[in-house]
């Protein structure tokens, strides 16, 4: 017999992204019409079950108007891990799961509903095992998660990528210059690809076909030959050099290994080997601002519907999901720590191939 649910926690963790606004009003909404359940918005992730007052119930009132904003109401952390917890920059890692637990319990939650990439629903998959009712719900611009074709954010992410695309185009003509765009992507190359598809770019680099700059410097004489005097290139931020590694800095305050530099890198190498002048534009953290598009929007408000119903069915320990046109569910723990990658030689690439994209191996 399932356990009757008057109160569910919903939480948002990892890097921010367009339509997570529309998944807490979708979880908020839903819960409240169908089952008349309170719910808890706990607030930067894991932490708000660390400490307890960063957690406030939300009614309606508190959800309506965030459909179309960017980022989250309840806040996000990518560091708060209760299992490896860092109270200060100069504190030893300790386990605080049991405090998380004993929270949830204090907060007379039934079941909670997890909002994250592949590193929050990992934290999740670890307290489903320990006994929290709980579902999972996908979320990162990269499109890396493993278990759903699509991840709410992504398309506005590569959207935004577009758009920037379009723009480089003019004026790289203009100036007969070699245009390179530097996207996210550490692992998987999939904003790169399909903005680079969108886009008409020329080049394209990805973590997953390593590069050499050789065959940058090929396909770029290659178009003046033919008569365009302009190249663009889009280059995850992950790409990986066919002579050495992805490039890598160090981060600080407990944010681990970055990527960083690629683009400049890259761009640095072409303007000794061709003839033009080269222009270096790092999109950053523009592709996780900004209002979701309308498909990331009803992507995230299905998911958030989903996840409630999962709630109401008792589906704990799942991620619900996407599939061709579906929403659906799949376990939690054949997910996490799977990454979706771009194949090399999938539709995608082939697609690009044919249109005379390089991705210079």
């Amino acid at each position: 017999m399932l356990k009757e649910i008057k109160r569910i926690g919903v939480l948002t963790g990892g890097g921010d992204a367009p339509g997570l606004n529309a998944v807490v009003r979708a979880v908020v909404k839903s819960a409240q019409n169908l089952y008349g359940w309170e719910v808890i918005g706990i607030e930067d992730g894991f932490d708000g079950l660390i400490y307890p007052e960063r957690s406030r119930l939300m009614t309606a009132a508190d959800v309506r108007g965030i459909l179309p904003r960017g980022g989250t109401v309840l806040g996000t952390t990518n560091r708060g891990n209760p299992f490896h917890y860092m109270e200060g920059p100069d504190s030893e890692p300790a386990d605080l799961s049991q405090r998380v637990i004993d929270n949830v319990e204090s907060l007379h939650i039934d079941a909670l509903i997890v909002i994250g990439g592949d590193g929050t629903l990992a934290i999740a998959q670890e307290f489903g095992e320990l006994g929290i009712p709980l579902v999972g719900i996908p979320k990162t611009i990269d499109n890396d998660l493993s278990g759903t074709d699509l991840t709410f954010g992504f398309d506005t992410a590569v959207v935004t990528a577009t758009e920037a695309i379009d723009k480089l185009h003019t004026t790289a003509e203009s100036h007969h210059r070699v245009m390179l765009m530097e996207v996210m992507g550490r692992s998987a190359g999939w904003i790169a690809v399909e903005s680079g598809i969108a886009g008409g770019a020329d080049i394209i680099l990805i973590p997953e076909i390593p590069f050499r700059v050789e065959r940058m410097v090929e396909a770029i004489r290659a178009r003046d030959a033919a008569g365009s005097k302009f190249s663009i290139g889009v280059i995850a931020e992950g790409a990986v050099r066919s002579d050495g590694g992805a490039m890598r800095v160090a981060g600080t305050g407990g944010h681990g290994v970055r990527y960083s530099g690629v683009c400049s890198w890259v761009g640095d190498q072409l303007a000794v080997e061709t003839e033009h002048e080269v222009r270096v534009t790092v999109l950053g953290h523009l592709q996780r601002g900004g209002s979701p598009s309308p498909f990331d929007r009803i992507l995230a408000t299905r998911f958030g519907v989903a996840a409630v119903q999962l709630v109401a069915d008792g589906g704990y320990g799942r991620m619900v999901a996407y599939h061709g046109s579906d929403v659906d569910s799949v376990p939690l723990d054949e997910v996490v720590g799977i990454i979706k990658t771009v194949p090399p030689d999938g539709e995608h690439v082939q697609a690009a191939r044919s249109l005379g994209i390089s991705f210079c191996e």
